[in-house]
């Protein structure tokens, strides 16, 4: 027989009920929810893509870039064997797109299905973004949990200025005066 709650309605949880007690988090990740993060949407040829909140540019002659993606994604797969990216600053106004490469949001008939994209030789990007970089894929390697990614930038698009979207203590925020 099924258990049925005499009570009518159901109980809408304050808080995550599956989060770890505070005493149990990992010191590093709650270190590393309180540095604030750059999005970006990595994508290459395929298509494939996925939001990627641990991006460094370092310069130099070249100039490189580094991040931390996962091992498994199709992203990954993609770079692998087109030996190419494209890194997308995204904006306040990209927060559905970067939930939905990010697997939180849905996307019916596809991650490219919905919104602009303009094909490069790195990877589609949105129509709308500020800008793009593409980079070519030097190596990788495990690192932590993820896959440490360096590639050296070889072109860099920067049309107009944008704010960016950040990502802080598991929320996306935006920069304000």
């Amino acid at each position: 027989m099924f258990h049925v709650n005499p009570e009518p309605g159901a109980q809408i949880h304050s808080t995550d009920p599956f989060a770890a007690p505070a005493g149990q988090r990992s010191p590093a990740r709650r270190l590393r929810g309180r540095l604030a993060a750059p999005v970006t949407l990595w994508t290459a040829p395929g298509p494939a893509g996925l939001t990627v909140s641990s991006t460094l540019v370092a310069e130099g002659e070249p100039d490189r870039l580094l991040g931390l993606v996962d091992a498994e994604s199709d992203l990954w797969a993609a770079i692998e064997e087109a030996g190419r990216f494209a890194v997308v600053p995204l904006g306040p106004q990209h927060r559905q797109l970067a939930d939905r490469f990010a697997g939180l949001f849905p996307s019916p008939g596809g991650l490219f299905a919905l919104d602009a994209w303009t094909e490069t030789p790195y990877g589609p990007v949105p129509a709308d973004a500020g800008g793009w970089a593409g980079c070519r894929l030097d190596t990788a390697r495990e690192y932590g949990w993820g896959l440490l990614v360096e590639a050296t930038i070889e072109s860099v698009d920067l049309p107009r200025d944008t704010l960016p979207l950040l990502h802080y203590r598991g929320r996306y925020r935006e920069l304000t005066d």
